[in-house]
């Protein structure tokens, strides 16, 4: 009997988004980020990871500013104008591409967000080496620091325990055909409740583990951030 071949590891990258929380002229992706678009500081980590069989970046229809950029140009990347109004939809239609290229059910995707600029290549392998062999899946995440607050109309409504409490971050890991699968449960509702893919495993009974990842691993979100990551970046040149 032949055997199975081993399962690979791809990369999906959301990159429909509007960033409407950054306060910026255009999508916070395309934002210059020391002289560069954003989203290339993200490709050039994913891209220094030698373990992942391609990259692929999820655009909306209707991008008019990706064709402008000076992306990366090798086999290992490549672009799906099929972006979708949520981040699970495109997602959930990006793993369509993906399977085209020639992903299998059984194969690894990394989806990682295209404004989380600061991952390390150290911590992509670090999950990779963490989950390749788990029969779930999971996430980068580190710890809540700070006291937690609950709110109720503007004011405090309770203090709330953060021990066993977790800040989650990209990329996460999982089985194609699970993730597919578990958004396709969830798209009749319009993927109502589906905050990242580790949410979507979940909510299909799967506990994701979790894999401890950089604070440094900020997702730009709001305008103050630009400020953090720039210096992080030239920090490290």
């Amino acid at each position: 009997m032949k055997p199975c071949p081993e399962p690979r590891c791809y990369a999906l990258v959301p990159c429909a988004g509007t960033g409407s929380r950054a306060g910026t002229a255009q999508p916070k992706q395309y934002s210059a980020l020391a002289g560069r678009a954003l989203v290339l500081h993200t490709l050039d980590a994913l891209r220094a990871v030698p373990r992942l069989a391609h990259v692929l970046v999820v655009i909306a229809p209707d991008d008019g500013q990706w064709s402008t950029l000076n992306a990366p140009d090798d086999a290992r990347t490549s672009v799906a104008p099929c972006g979708g109004d949520t981040r699970a939809a495109s997602v959930f239609q990006g793993l369509t591409a993906l399977v085209a290229l020639g992903a299998q059910a059984n194969d690894w995707v990394l989806v990682h967000d295209a404004a989380r600029c600061l991952v390390s290549p150290s911590d992509i392998d670090a999950l990779i080496d963490a989950v390749l062999d788990d029969p779930v899946g999971g996430l980068l995440a580190v710890p809540v620091p700070d006291t937690l607050k609950a709110e109720t109309q503007g004011r405090v409504l309770r203090t709330v325990d953060r021990q066993q409490q977790w800040l989650a971050q990209t990329p996460q890991m999982f089985r194609v055909g699970d993730l597919q699968a578990a958004l396709q449960a969830s798209k009749a509702q319009g993927f109502a409740g589906i905050t990242d893919e580790a949410s979507a495993i979940e909510a299909q009974g799967h506990a994701p583990r979790l894999v401890r990842g950089s604070t440094h691993n900020i997702k730009v979100t709001w305008p103050e951030d630009f400020a953090l990551a720039e210096a992080l970046i030239r920090s490290r040149s």
